[in-house]
């Protein structure tokens, strides 16, 4: 099971490794909602965010290359999103605008969360008293998921001992499979688990 698949570089040690939590957490906030709230035209002020982000990414001692993987694993998803908006006025602009923001505003959260342990954000959150279930299911979220990649790896690696074909149309039928299957696992899972912690007094 690869832990290290969300937030590797949390636990390194560096001076960005070393500030308080509050202060990373507000830094960012304040930062994506400078993003947000600042005209798109002020190309000048992306630009020195963008180059601030990396100088803070090269003193974490994190490798420049796993931000870009991050970043372009998570940027479909935003110029999906984005590409809708080609089709009103001034279509482009908005587009890149979009673009433009969205990526600052990933690269900040995936320095955030790779420079800061998953565990103290948690505290982080109990200390400015959100709900304490909002915070459990942050906690059940986070541990699962790397049980659900753990599926997905064991499902594949049996799919492809028992596949004999490079046939891409009967690859992507595979696939789908392997996702209506997962789909069925978790949701068995997660009745287990309800169960189990009905069982042990949660309501």
């Amino acid at each position: 099971m690869r832990h290290e698949f969300l937030d590797r570089y949390s636990r390194i040690d560096s001076i960005i490794h070393r500030l308080p939590t509050i202060l990373k957490i507000s830094v960012s906030v304040g930062l994506i909602l400078s993003i947000v709230l600042i005209p798109a035209y002020q190309m000048l002020f992306y630009g020195i965010i963008f180059t601030g982000l990396i100088v803070v990414g090269v003193l974490c001692r994190i490798p420049l290359s796993f931000f870009a993987r991050r970043i372009l694993l998570l940027e479909p998803f935003v110029v999906g999103i984005a590409v809708l908006l080609l089709f009103q006025p001034n279509g482009g602009k908005i587009f890149l605008s979009v673009v433009t923001k969205s990526t600052l505003c990933l690269f900040t959260m995936v320095l955030l969360s790779n420079t800061t342990p998953f565990g103290d954000l948690l505290n982080f959150l109990k200390r400015i008293h959100i709900p304490a279930l909002l915070v459990t299911i942050f906690a059940l979220m986070y541990r699962y998921i790397f049980v659900l990649i753990d599926e997905v790896e064991k499902m594949n690696r049996a799919r492809m001992s028992r596949t004999f074909t490079r046939s891409r149309t009967h690859i992507w039928k595979s696939r789908a499979v392997l996702i209506g299957q997962l789909f069925v696992r978790s949701t068995e899972r997660a009745e287990r688990i309800y169960a189990s912690m009905r069982s042990r007094g949660w309501r």
